[in-house]
Parts: structure tokens; sequence; C-alpha cells
């Protein structure tokens, strides 16, 4: 594996990405269908090796890194392929009388080279979804994967050059801070699509500024989930561990930390444990089902969180296996690392609150999360927050889901991120939407032209008004 390149290979790359997208060769509908087609046919041919990859990066069960990773992305492909003729069609809009007689219409075209960046945590996931929204587009497309799910780096790399020509679909492998600066620097990419941290995406948006590339970010934040008085405990508590140690927690739309009406508190712990117990057994590290934390920086810098607060249920670590128990904490504040950092593993804070005119001050400690999960049976409470609090997307009476659905945009605001994608809001995010209005040769009126007619300014101010 190469571990850098240089300003001429990524030129060569590049140009070459350019070049064959000023060829035309990739807009067609025929073209974007039958790539969508070869992406499935070939993630179909290396489903055991990807089953394989994901274990040995992250330990993920084959049920998990089935739904979270594969089957997401046969269903965005799926999408895509049905909807792609609608979504490629011309738009007619309205025209005002003032520009009269004319016709207007909204085209969609591909932008042109674009620059996929994804982390380790869903390498495959958050790579091919933001793939198939480019494809759909009539993009080339540039992919960076995470050099640190090393075993599914590979394995997307005989995926993309089993499926398609290095001019129209490359990946690039290195560590991804030497790779992806030179990438940057190196080339003015029409969109730059990046998945990560906050740090570094401010760096990537730093980094593409200096040729005014657009750039959308996903990042993360700390998720909450607010559980109501109203809220049927047993269901909630399931749904928040589901989520909480979906891929050992290592997820970032997880909730991060629980907020929760005083009187549930004492019931809501209780049943965790037994949903914990229940999903993992006694002890989780036996458990086939449970993941592990990606690397021992990982490991060190959750276990670091397990000093602050109080353990309710957990706390078992083992270095070597790279494993955390999943954990409750109670007694935390916001001042705490673990309620001010993205804890990116199986550790849930718990805090309370006593009255709902306590929820939004409390949630606004921590702006514009990534998501929220909002556990409920009463429907004004539901809008309050959806109302009153601002996030990227989420679930009311459920975690995470809201990423299955491709009818649905995943993104965030803020330090959580910039854009969306999933289903046609991937095809839109890689798209220009290009304005014209149309007039008829034959016919002009004359009345904008010089000499201008203080009648018609006159009737032009009352129109207008």
């Amino acid at each position: 594996m190469e571990t850098a390149i240089n300003l001429l290979d990524v030129q060569s790359i590049c140009l070459t990405k350019r070049a064959y997208f000023e060829t035309g060769a990739t807009k067609s509908y025929d073209f974007r269908i039958q790539k969508l087609k070869d992406l499935k046919a070939a993630i179909v041919t290396h489903e055991e090796a990807l089953f394989n990859a994901l274990y040995k990066d992250l330990r993920k069960s084959r049920f998990e890194a089935y739904t979270s990773e594969i089957a997401i992305i046969y269903e965005e492909i799926k999408f895509a392929i049905k909807h792609l003729e609608g979504w490629m069609e011309s738009e007619p809009v309205g025209t005002p009388l003032v520009l009269q007689p004319a016709m207007s219409r909204l085209y969609y075209e591909p932008k042109g080279v674009v620059l996929l960046i994804s982390p380790f945590n869903y390498p495959f996931m958050l790579l091919f979804g933001p793939l198939v929204g480019a494809i759909a587009a009539g993009n080339t497309i540039v992919l960076k994967p995470s050099e640190v799910s090393s075993h599914t780096e590979a394995v997307i790399l005989k995926i993309t050059e089993s499926a398609f020509k290095h001019e129209y679909i490359e990946t690039i492998l290195g560590p991804g801070d030497v790779v992806v600066p030179q990438l940057i620097k190196g080339f003015d990419f029409d969109h730059i699509l990046f998945t990560g941290s906050t740090r570094v995406g401010k760096e990537i948006m730093r980094l593409a500024a200096e040729h005014l590339s657009p750039v959308s970010l996903e990042l993360g934040g700390k998720s909450p989930a607010i559980v109501h008085h109203s809220a049927k405990i047993k269901q909630t508590a399931k749904k928040i561990i589901w989520g909480k140690t979906y891929n050992a927690g290592q997820t970032c739309v997880a909730p991060d930390y629980v907020l929760v009406h005083e009187s549930k508190k004492d019931k809501l712990i209780a049943e965790m444990i037994k949903q914990i117990e229940k999903m993992f057994g006694k002890d989780a590290q036996q458990s086939p089902d449970f993941g592990r934390l990606i690397h021992k920086n990982r490991f060190k810098a959750v276990t670091a969180y397990l000093k602050e607060g109080k353990i309710a249920y957990g706390g078992r670590v083992d270095e070597a296996d790279l494993y955390v128990e999943p954990t409750l904490l109670i007694d935390v504040n916001f001042e705490d690392s673990v309620m001010r950092e993205e804890i990116f593993g199986p550790v849930l804070p718990i805090i309370t609150y006593s009255d709902d005119s306590e929820i939004l001050p409390l949630l606004r400690k921590n702006p514009n999360p990534l998501s929220c999960y909002i556990f409920t049976t009463e429907a004004d409470f539901e809008s309050y927050i959806i109302d009153n609090f601002a996030f990227g997307g989420g679930c009311v009476n459920n975690t995470l889901s809201h990423l299955g659905n491709p009818n649905l945009p995943f993104g965030g605001r803020g330090a959580s991120g910039i854009g969306s994608y999933h289903g046609k809001f991937g095809f839109d995010i890689f798209s220009h939407v290009k304005g014209i209005l149309k007039s008829p040769s034959s016919l002009d009126p004359g009345l904008l032209y010089p000499p201008y007619k203080n009648r018609l300014f006159k009737l032009i101010k009352w129109y207008i008004k």
C-alpha cells in the first residue's frame, strides 16, 4: 500500500477523472443506472469478504455488519435505480408576469469530480452511501476510505477496482492525515464530502476554501435521549440500550447521554440493566453480538470517562481485547468531560430534570447535536422539543432508525455538520441546479429597453407593491 501521494500523483489521478467527466460519458441515464447495477453486483461478489473484514476491524457480528453496513447500501442502490429517471428530469417553475412571455425550468447537472472521505466506524456504509448519490448524479469520483479499518479498506479497493475503470471511480489508500491534504491542495474538486470528527472537518473546510470547493461535513456531537415522564419505560430502555451498544457505541448518532425525568430515573436504570443482560448476557465480553473498540487510543479515551461520576452498572474493561463493558454513569454534571465530549463508546451518562421548563436550557449546553431522541406518549411534548431544539435529525420513541429511511435526509447543523444526503438528498448534494428562463424568439414586447417611459415605471412599481 502507498503511504503517501505527491502532487504529481494527485494531478494525474484527478485530471484523469476530469477528462473522463468532460467526455460526457457519465451523464446519460443509461450509464448511471448501469453503474449502480455494477456497484451492487460487485458488493454481492465481495459480501463474504466484507463480513470477514468488518469482524476483524470492529468485531461486528454478521447480523450487525449486514444490517448496518451492507443492506443499507443495497437499499440505497435500489431506491436510486427506482427514482433516478424522475430525479434527472428538468422541472418547470413559475415565471413572474413582468418577465412574460417566458417559461422557466430547473435543470440538474452533475457537479464534476467529487471527493468522498469516510471514517473508521462504519467504514463501508459511510463511504458507499455517498457514493450511490455521486454515481446517480453523474459525477466522476475519488474515494478515500479510512486506513484505520484496514481490512475493510482492502475490500473496498477490490470492489471499486472490479466494478469501475480508474478514470471514472478510483480508491486512494494511505494515511488520511497525509493523503487527504495532498488531494485537496492539489486539485479543484467540485464537491468534497467528509464524514468524521468536528476537529478534522474544520481542517477539511479550511483546505477546501483555498479552491472554493463546496464541502459537505457529516460530523457528530452529543446526541441526547430525552425520557419524558410519560414515556413507556421498558420500550424506552430497550431502544436506548440498542442504540448505545450498536457497534460498541462507535456510532455518530448514538444516544450520547440520557436526560430523564427524576421520577423515572430509578425505573429506567433498572430496566436498562435488564436490557443489557437480555441482549448480551451477564458478561457482554462473551457475547458474539457485542463489538469492540477500533484501537487502543479509542480504548484509552473511553475508559477515561469511567473515572467521572459514579458507575451504576458495568465498568469492566480489557485493553488486550479492546473491550469496554456497556456502562451506565450517574452523578455526572455538564462540566465533566464525559458531558462535553462525544463519547464514541458504550458508556452512557444519565442526568435528571424535574420540570419540562429545565429541558431546553440543559440541552443547549451541547448545541446542535447530529441527532436527538424523544421518548414520550404526549404529542405536545414531542412537538415542543422538535420545534424548539436545534439538531440534525432523529426519532420519537426510537434511536438510530431514521438512518435507514432513504426518504429522510441524514446530516447535521452547526458543529455536527453541513449538508445532508441519502436518497434524493444524496442526488441533490452532488448535483448543480441550473435555472433557465426561455423567452420566445418571435415575440418581444420591448417594454424593458431604454428609453424608459415614466408610465411604465409607475406600472412596475404598482405591480411590485
